[in-house]
């Protein structure tokens, strides 16, 4: 139990599960939900308007990744811990949200008292995991994934053409090509959209 009360950040998109972790945290003596989003880019000025303890990030939110917003935070509003608590269990995504400067990763299936147990403990300093998945995510290693490749895949979401994908990335046809071909060649995959899918599963885009 902390000495004071712990000013929690709630990043969620699904207006429910949000309120219903409100509520559960509210309940708890030492904890104050001071601030609710539901889309990645509210983060940052949501964090800097209530100086939170503790955020509690989704990952897959609108505008913005709760990674992508994990690593803003780490640099904009340092005395901020990060705790991803998401649907998505994959070794990928935990290897990013570490990478990414979050000192928890839990998934959402848990009970709350593990919870707030959690938040307690980044805020003393811990690093708190899911087990489960910390002994995948050490078993599955880091992405194959250049950061190249993985561009090449990600532009490519829309059905993009080589093409379409060459501009946007300022990058000749070929070079797409084989970036595409061997993103494709290291996710054992057929095409650029089982690829894609692939990647994305593993959590490494």
């Amino acid at each position: 139990m902390t000495d004071r009360t712990v000013r929690v950040l709630l990043a969620e998109d699904q207006g429910m599960l949000r309120g219903a972790l409100a509520l559960l945290l509210g309940m708890e003596d030492d904890m104050e939900v001071v601030a609710q989003v539901a889309a990645g880019d509210e983060i940052l000025d949501a964090a800097l308007a209530h100086r939170p303890d503790v955020a509690l990030l989704d990952i897959e939110l609108p505008g913005r990744s709760g990674l992508d917003a994990a690593a803003e935070l780490r640099d904009r509003v340092p005395g901020c811990r990060v705790l991803i608590l998401t649907t998505f269990g994959r070794p990928g995504y935990l290897r990013r949200a570490m990478e990414a400067g979050a000192t928890g990763f839990l998934v959402k299936d848990g009970p709350v008292e593990e919870l707030a147990a959690a938040i307690r403990r980044v805020l003393a300093g811990e690093t708190v995991v899911d087990p489960a998945l910390a002994a995948a995510a050490l078993s599955a290693g880091p992405s194959p994934l250049t950061a190249r490749e993985s561009d090449a895949l990600l532009a490519s979401a829309d059905g993009a053409t080589v093409a379409d994908i060459a501009t946007r990335l300022h990058l000749s046809e070929s070079t797409v090509r084989n970036y595409l071909s061997s993103a494709i060649g290291k996710t054992g995959t057929r095409n650029r959209m089982e690829a894609l899918r692939e990647a994305r599963r593993q959590g490494w885009l």
